[in-house]
């Protein structure tokens, strides 16, 4: 559609002119201006038809509706060519063409539902890549004199010292688009060809999932529910870096945040900022480290701890000694499956019996793209990866060839796949007298298991879900 509504008007008015054909279709919000109903029908010059949405979802439009038409490709690659080649972005006169093409790389991830947006100076060309439902994906290749005008403009958008490039910075800063609040953490990085940016895209709306949004499977979600009930304990969450632990944690935090308890977390770095919860942000030049947070905290007479990782036997003695005096406490590790993390604490110098007794459930999780709905079909199965994944012959396989809906990719968006061990008198057992990564693995599916009934029931790969799982859980 080549017409469309002024982005301030619509916003203002409540109304979105969503379509042009022998009618004008129009999504009208919750108390939207029905004066201007007239002077949409002037601009689009035919009857209109309206159609009643939620302010949410008015929201939704509004920000897919002018995102996806900020900037087009073409219109990068102008941007790209009117920016100046200047070592410094203060020696530019002009430094609107720079956020114009910053603006519409945000854009375009945005509506892409990027998580990342890499910028990559070369000799030959600064090359764009985006990490979409986890893969990383080439966007544009722009002109390698524009490199340095970019990044110092993206330096000073996040108060960034635009004179250093020899040291690696860290930074952030806040944008808002359409509708959507976006958290976009930079980080730069010497490199032979320039400096190195990476944008991390957090939605601020983000912050606000609840455990149903999770999508967990309804016998491991009441497990969940149940540990976090508990009055004191521990409760991990395991996976890879991009497996979606802190959104699990967070959706944990915002059930327990009902005002009645005192809840603190340290992160590296603070995600989401949550009302009614105190963050605190780990920084190692002052001395502040996960167990240094932890150890202060604890004096702040909590209810409820939130440690973004345990990474050292500190972090993790600390946290048990936590849990041990009747304090909740979440965090997450880096380990491949939920049993590994208990082998981890033990490696950690943690006592088996201490392990027994504060442990109360530990969630492993993985992301694997979601098979588009609109146009998925299933097919014959090959013997070897039905093997493969443990399914019985003759189990149908599913793919999607693509169409509009997944813009020809055949994927729309991610699905989480969940595996939870809970402490019971079996597990302590076990766990007292010294058992083995692969012997406590045998108190829950485990996560092949469950990769496999995902592509049974359609929802993503073969390849994809050994791709992401590995072959296995170990």
């Amino acid at each position: 559609m080549s017409l469309t509504l002024p982005y301030g008007f619509a916003r203002a008015t409540g109304l979105i002119l969503t379509a042009i054909g022998e009618t004008a279709e129009v999504a009208r919000r919750p108390g939207s201006r029905t004066e201007a109903l007239a002077e949409v029908r002037r601009i689009a010059g035919r009857p209109l038809r309206l159609t009643d949405v939620s302010a949410a979802d008015f929201d939704r439009l509004l920000q897919n509706h002018y995102a996806s038409g900020a900037v087009a490709a073409d219109g990068l690659m102008d941007l790209a060519d009117d920016l100046p080649s200047a070592e410094d972005l203060l020696a530019s006169d002009d430094e609107a063409p720079a956020i114009r093409l910053i603006n519409g790389l945000i854009a375009e991830a945005a509506r892409l539902k990027a998580s990342d947006i890499h910028i990559e100076p070369f000799e030959a060309a600064l090359v764009v890549r985006m990490r979409i439902d986890g893969e990383l994906k080439e966007m544009h290749r722009l002109p390698a004199g524009v490199a340095s005008l970019l990044v110092s403009r993206i330096k000073v958008m996040a108060r960034l010292d635009i004179a250093e490039r020899r040291l690696p910075q860290d930074g952030r800063m806040e944008l808002a688009l359409a509708a959507k609040r976006l958290d976009v953490r930079v980080s730069t990085l010497p490199a032979r060809g320039g400096e190195r940016v990476v944008l991390r895209l957090l939605d601020k709306d983000n912050a606000g999932i609840d455990l149903a949004g999770l999508g967990m499977p309804p016998a491991i979600d009441a497990a969940f529910r149940a540990a976090l009930a508990s009055p004191n304990g521990l409760v991990l969450v395991t996976g890879p870096t991009g497996s979606g632990k802190t959104t699990t944690l967070y959706a944990g935090l915002k059930l327990l945040n009902d005002g009645s308890r005192n809840i603190l977390t340290v992160e590296d770095p603070v995600e989401y900022a949550v009302d009614g919860i105190g963050q605190t942000q780990v920084n190692a030049k002052v001395g502040l480290s996960f167990a240094a947070g932890l150890r202060a905290i604890l004096r702040q007479d909590p209810d409820v701890v939130m440690v973004g990782e345990i990474r050292d036997a500190e972090t993790a003695q600390i946290a048990v000694q936590a849990a041990l005096t009747g304090h909740l406490v979440l965090s997450s590790l880096h380990t491949n499956d939920a049993a590994s993390a208990i082998t981890r604490l033990r490696d950690f110098g943690i006592e088996p019996f201490l392990l027994a007794a504060t442990l109360r459930a530990v969630v492993a999780q993985r992301l694997v793209r979601r098979l588009c709905p609109d146009c998925r079909v299933a097919g014959p199965g090959d013997a070897a990866t039905l093997a493969a994944l443990g399914l019985p012959a003759g189990t149908p396989l599913w793919h999607a060839p693509g169409c509009p809906a997944c813009n020809h990719t055949g994927w729309q968006g991610r699905v989480g796949l969940y595996d939870l061990i809970r402490m019971t008198d079996t597990l302590a057992l076990r766990i007292n007298a010294g058992a083995t990564a692969a012997e406590l693995a045998a108190e829950s599916p485990g996560l092949t298991a469950i990769a496999a009934a995902a592509v049974a029931q359609g929802l993503t790969t073969p390849a994809e879900a050994l791709r992401v799982i590995g072959g296995g859980d170990a």
